[in-house]
């Protein structure tokens, strides 16, 4: 409890400053992130942390503290956020949450994911589960993309899907729920699979069967 207190007084020292990160020098802008990292690594090494700046005035600069995916690390993310401070111009968040529009989605008019010589849409995206664990409630899943190329960097396509798949679930939700994900080319007759959209829907009828 005590580097919590000594994280969020410092920052509440400093919120101003924090706040007006993008008038800052670039100069001022790398030591506040290194002061942030620094401040947030006394309190536990293995969280990070993002801001999102408001878009309008009125709205409020958002501090979300993650644990990158790491389970082990989950409850001091939330111990974290459940002492945060009240301040006027700040919301805090624990963990990276869903930003997914789905009804965009749906109806295929969703903004494509870009990434190096890889372009997807999430409603171009399918699944199947192949196994679900009802000890640890985490499922595995093959997931179908068009022009999947099993000869290009695997590593760029899982780490595009997992970015995807964190979109639509949340960080929580994906590494809770989530154990393990193949890539596979989609099928010319691809009826029976589920549209990667609907993932949390199967995932809570997983979960309350």
């Amino acid at each position: 409890m005590r580097k919590i207190n000594i994280f969020w007084n410092w920052f509440q020292d400093n919120n101003q400053t924090i706040k007006n990160f993008l008038n800052e020098t670039p100069k001022s802008q790398k030591q506040i992130c290194h002061w942030i990292k620094h401040r947030l690594g006394f309190y536990c090494k293995e969280l990070d942390y993002i801001i999102v700046f408001p878009k309008k005035p009125t709205q409020k600069t958002e501090l979300i503290i993650t644990a990158n995916g790491n389970s082990e690390y989950f409850t001091q993310v939330t111990e974290l956020i459940k002492h945060a401070p009240i301040l006027k111009h700040w919301k805090f968040t624990a963990f990276i949450q869903p930003t997914a529009n789905i009804d965009e989605i749906i109806d295929g008019l969703e903004e494509p994911y870009i990434f190096p010589e890889i372009t997807l849409k999430t409603s171009d995206i399918k699944f199947l589960p192949l196994a679900y664990d009802e000890k640890t409630k985490k499922l595995d899943i093959m997931v179908y993309l068009k022009n999947y190329n099993i000869h290009c960097d695997t590593k760029t396509w899982n780490q595009a899907i997992y970015i995807i798949i964190q979109d639509l679930l949340g960080e929580k939700v994906l590494y809770q729920n989530i154990n393990f994900v193949q890539l596979a080319q989609m099928p010319s007759n691809n009826n029976e699979l589920i549209e990667l959209y609907d993932l949390q829907f199967y995932i809570d009828s997983m979960n309350n069967s």
